[in-house]
């Protein structure tokens, strides 16, 4: 048992390492733009590719509890536009208890499940990537200091700005671009077809 968990630990290390590599290739040449631009376009690519995934991976089982959450919602909101107000609470009181409750719990870890592996993975495995190719001994080797920006350092000690902090609000930096270049998108550009509405509270 030893020597099976040995092997498959070995074979971890040398995938991770393989993937390391690969990433190397792939961003080393944008070094040449200096640390801060690097890791900035690393974060928009990570950023990118998220979307991608999150877009275009989706379950079988999340796209059958997304149809059947629609479908009881769908229902709930009719018992809700009931002309007898008491009627139509007491009918949506009973689909929340007897499904819809149910279903949405399901279809929310799903979703959530989702976005882990969509999201969240990604995005923690390029910040790993970038603690490891920008840490302090990389930096100094490749751009002669040791941090991506410096503040203040007058009147008393400087502020360094290390790799996985600019890291993290690059990718803030990005969502945030992102989102407000789709929404002048849709504002001046209203014949493109809108995209589709986010559930209630579904992550995905």
């Amino acid at each position: 048992m030893d020597e099976l968990l040995d092997i498959v630990w070995f074979k971890i290390l040398a995938g991770v390492q393989y993937g390391k590599e690969l990433l190397d290739i792939l961003f080393s040449p944008l070094n040449l733009l200096g640390p801060a631009m690097a890791i900035l376009l690393i974060a928009a690519v990570t950023v990118v590719c998220t979307r991608f995934l999150t877009k275009n991976i989706k379950t079988r089982r999340y796209r059958e509890l997304q149809k059947e959450f629609l479908h009881w919602y769908n229902l709930r909101q009719e018992a809700l536009n009931c002309e007898d107000p008491d009627k139509g609470k007491l009918l949506a009181k009973n689909i929340d208890q007897g499904k819809l409750n149910r279903v949405y719990y399901d279809y929310f870890f799903e979703g959530l499940m989702l976005s882990f592996l969509t999201k969240y993975i990604p995005i923690l495995t390029v910040l790993a990537y970038v603690n490891e190719a920008y840490r302090r001994e990389n930096l100094m080797a490749l751009f002669g200091r040791d941090y991506i920006f410096r503040y203040g350092g007058n009147n008393g000690d400087p502020v360094l700005v290390g790799s996985v902090f600019w890291f993290v609000l690059s990718i803030l930096i990005v969502y945030l671009a992102w989102s407000g270049l789709s929404k002048m998108i849709r504002r001046y550009l209203p014949n493109q077809k809108p995209p589709v509405a986010s559930l209630p509270s579904a992550p995905a």
